[in-house]
């Protein structure tokens, strides 16, 4: 995987913070489905690739205020599990008109990378077992793919098995 520079109007501030930081990644465009409700499975279904490797970001609220859930799209957030790996007890799924405002990004669209806020993050454990995963790149109709480990550095995320089936 070589390192992708922005162009043809795909720069985002996800991909700002990628170049920025010199991680290596590669950018996966895809026609989007206006009707489209499952997002992640969407990208998944357009761009060839299993549902565990495409990862959906979910923002919930936990004690401390908000925080950002990586888990891939084959499964579904534990809430227990999310509180728990941020030293809470429980979580609940944010309001999307709230998460759109605090991460500058539309649901469906939503990266974990160039929010306008940086919220505490946990990437599923998964993650880790692939080689390189995918995730939205900040807008509907674009993901990006990249080493796990890039994803975890530049999100200072912690990873624990936050996904259940």
């Amino acid at each position: 995987m070589s390192k992708t520079k922005s162009k043809g109007g795909q720069g985002t501030p996800a991909t700002v913070a990628l170049t920025r930081a010199g991680a290596a990644f590669t950018l996966h465009p895809y026609d989007h489905d206006p009707n489209a409700q499952a997002y992640g499975e969407e990208a998944a279904d357009a761009l060839g690739l299993p549902y565990d490797r495409i990862f959906k970001t979910l923002v919930a609220e936990v004690e401390t205020g908000l925080a950002v859930a990586v888990v891939p799209v084959s499964g579904r957030l534990d809430l227990k599990a999310f509180a728990a790996a941020l030293g809470g007890k429980r979580a609940a799924m944010a309001d999307a008109a709230k998460v759109e405002r605090v991460t500058g990004y539309v649901v469906g669209g939503i990266s974990p990378l160039g929010q306008r806020k940086a919220l505490p993050t946990v990437v599923d454990a998964s993650a880790l077992e692939q080689e390189t995963i995918y995730f939205s790149a900040g807008r509907r109709g674009l993901q990006i793919e990249t080493a796990p480990a890039e994803l975890v550095r530049l999100t200072r995320a912690v990873t624990a098995p936050i996904a259940k089936s």
